[in-house]
């Protein structure tokens, strides 16, 4: 997620609105690519509703509120201090490619880069067909003291929403062993949602932890990644047969192929290193697997041929490259293969009931340029 020794925005501000490409032209889509809609702010994760329509998190525009190091530990420069404001939001599209908002006024945050990133609602996911939306720029530390990072329920046909679980407060009672410390983030920068087994899981990059949350607020953090894996930058989750998949972004500058995909499984179990893990208990992950071959792996999904697919914002060398930006999936011979190719500075992915994937492209862009794109899959 940018900052030299961070995921272009992520770990810091978590895929955050505008990366520090080199130079060069941007490369075309592949021809598979197609764009759905345009102009948001920010897109982030997104998923399919039980109504068929596609609910896309987008991180706003940032604000002008801000906090004061007596009030609260501020982010680190350059990067902080932050600006916050209520500009986040959820956007529905529906099959023509309309888009309209479902709800607004969540936290979203700017900071302090000459090019500034942008955080805000970072994914939602549907339980019992309920919205739920996380957020990446809540807390005091982004500028928003009043609104910390959480997990909402959210009412699609009335817009409001409700804070189900305060996750910047259980992020810092319960630190991470090996955070970010370059530019730590007291509030976290949250990235992937997910709904499996009648409950929600997401992850916070910067301190590399994933963390379950019922529909009634309780949290339990289910894995350290850090303790497992040092700071690695995760990013996304997906399940599959009752595993878990958990792709990494990794540190800049990028390093082609040195992003992996890890197995994990319930109870203590895995490729456990000597002085950094332990196992607490029974009701957590451990590692059973893991496949390198990948750079900023900022989405994993299953598609509907059972394959694994992984989005990656930039693995060429060096820093986010606007074009570079692809889709790869791992086939049953185990070969890596390019789906999709040109993508700019891609955020999210999902499947859709008609078994293509949309995308969230530009999501690491200014305010206006992002896209949601319709991939076929070959």
């Amino acid at each position: 997620m940018r900052k030299i020794s961070k995921p272009v925005l992520l770990c810091t501000a978590v895929l955050g609105a505008t990366v520090f490409p080199q130079a060069g032209p941007a490369q075309s889509p592949s021809s598979n690519v197609h764009v759905v809609a345009s102009g948001l702010n920010g897109p982030r994760g997104l998923k399919f509703g039980p109504d068929g329509y596609l609910y896309v998190a987008e991180a706003g525009t940032g604000g002008a509120n801000a906090t004061t190091p007596e009030e609260c530990t501020q982010v680190p420069g350059p990067i902080g201090p932050y600006s916050g404001g209520s500009t986040g939001r959820i956007s529905r599209i529906d099959k023509s490619g309309n888009v309209t908002t479902v709800a607004t006024g969540f936290p979203s945050t700017v900071d302090s880069n000459p090019t500034p990133d942008l955080m805000g609602v970072a994914d939602v996911a549907f339980l019992g067909g309920q919205l739920y939306a996380v957020t990446a720029a809540g807390g005091c530390s982004h500028g928003n003291p009043a609104t910390p990072n959480a997990i909402y329920r959210v009412n699609i046909h009335s817009g409001s929403y409700t804070m189900i679980a305060n996750l910047s407060e259980f992020l810092q009672a319960n630190p991470a062993m090996y955070p970010d410390a370059a530019d730590f983030e007291p509030d976290g920068v949250f990235y992937s949602l997910i709904a499996y087994g009648g409950q929600l899981y997401t992850i916070e990059p910067n301190h590399g932890q994933i963390f379950r949350v019922t529909t009634w607020g309780d949290i339990t953090e289910v894995m350290d990644v850090s303790k497992a894996q040092g700071h690695i930058v995760p990013t996304s989750i997906a399940t599959h047969n009752g595993e878990f998949f958990v792709g990494n972004l990794g540190l800049f500058p990028i390093t082609p192929h040195a992003s992996k995909i890890l197995t994990l499984a319930p109870g203590c179990i895995g490729e456990f290193t000597p002085g950094l893990d332990d196992c607490d208990n029974f009701n957590s992950l451990g590692i059973v697997g893991s496949r390198a071959g990948f750079a900023t792996v900022v989405a994993v999904d299953f598609g509907p041929d059972g394959l694994l697919y992984a989005l990656e914002l930039s693995p060429a060398a060096g820093f986010p490259t606007p074009g570079a930006g692809d889709v790869v999936r791992i086939n049953r011979d185990g070969e890596i293969q390019q789906i999709a190719t040109g993508l700019v500075v891609p955020t999210g992915m999902t499947f859709g009931p008609d078994g293509k994937l949309y995308v969230s492209n530009a999501g690491a862009a200014p305010p206006g340029a992002g896209q949601i794109v319709m991939i076929d899959i070959p």
